[in-house]
């Protein structure tokens, strides 16, 4: 069984500049703010592998090796990222020499900044493709110089020189461009947003991503000789919570395959199968991309 263990924790008022109240140990405890991020902590998890729990947006991770540390993911936002490296520093002397980037949402890349020009970054190559469009942007412009440096093909797995830990690309899921970072010795595995816990997975379908290019990675991550598996936005899981979010998935499918054969429309199948999308949803359903990955025969 996973065993968390925080070896050291950063609260949320020292990472949003607030430390001076940690002082006024005799003022009346403040109400916590139901908004303000989790506490950020390092939780080992095998070894010399770190799992990056709270903060500034998605987990991330990092490995320290013989000379260097090589990070997972790069938070949200330069204060999260600057955090997280305060954080590392806590825990080894090492300097940062490897950034590995799961996929392109700005909640993984967008802390980049934070850390030193001319760092090994690698990514899937249609992850620095993404991650090249989103930079045209000239808010975006500082980013330019954090582009990865090392990328893989989509569809093959890339061990990189001097780190013990395999990448891996499986094809579209939740973006075009996903990686698996799997550390053997460790039996644990980084898999970004490839799973989601207590809700339906999100699919950027305007990245390339596919309901049915999901259920294949899912598929490769169970295959994996791994025991504990972090994602973007849950606490560790197993290869049980996995295959329970798989057939989940593989059942809306049959679903709405069933009702689009019978020749409903979206607005029927959403409303039979109970979905409710808000006005001000920024991303489709999953019944939707599934929906559409159908009708687009993207299976």
């Amino acid at each position: 069984m996973f065993q968390k263990i925080i070896v050291v924790s950063l609260f949320a008022a020292v990472i949003l500049g607030g430390g001076a109240a940690l002082a006024r140990q005799s003022a009346p405890a403040a109400k916590l703010d139901p908004q303000a991020p989790e506490p950020l902590s390092a939780v080992k998890i095998k070894g010399d592998l770190y799992w990056l729990k709270g903060g500034i947006m998605a987990n991330s991770g990092f490995y320290v090796g013989d000379k260097d540390v090589t990070v997972i993911d790069a938070k949200m936002t330069p204060e999260g990222a600057k955090a997280m490296i305060a954080m590392i520093a806590q825990i080894t002397p090492k300097p940062i020499g490897t950034i590995i980037l799961t996929h392109s949402d700005g909640d993984h890349v967008n802390g980049l900044t934070a850390f030193p020009a001319g760092l090994r970054i690698i990514s899937s190559e249609n992850t620095k493709r993404e991650m090249e469009e989103a930079f045209k942007d000239e808010k975006m412009a500082a980013y330019r110089a954090y582009l990865p440096t090392v990328t893989f093909k989509a569809g093959t797995v890339f061990l990189p020189e001097g780190l013990p830990a395999r990448l891996a690309n499986f094809g579209p899921a939740h973006t075009s461009g996903d990686s698996i970072v799997f550390f053997p010795k460790e039996r644990a595995a980084f898999v970004g947003d490839l799973v989601f816990l207590g809700r339906d997975p999100l699919v950027h379908r305007q990245k390339g991503g596919t309901s049915f290019g999901l259920v294949r990675n899912l598929r490769e991550i169970l295959m994996l000789d791994a025991d504990i598996f972090i994602s973007g936005h849950n606490d560790p899981e197993t290869k049980a919570d996995i295959l329970s979010e798989l057939k989940s998935i593989q059942e809306k499918q049959a679903k709405v395959k069933e009702l689009l054969d019978a020749g409903k429309t979206l607005d029927e199948i959403k409303s039979a199968l109970g979905v409710q999308t808000p006005a001000n949803n920024r991303w489709p359903s999953l019944v939707e991309v599934i929906y559409l990955d159908l009708k687009e025969k993207r299976f």
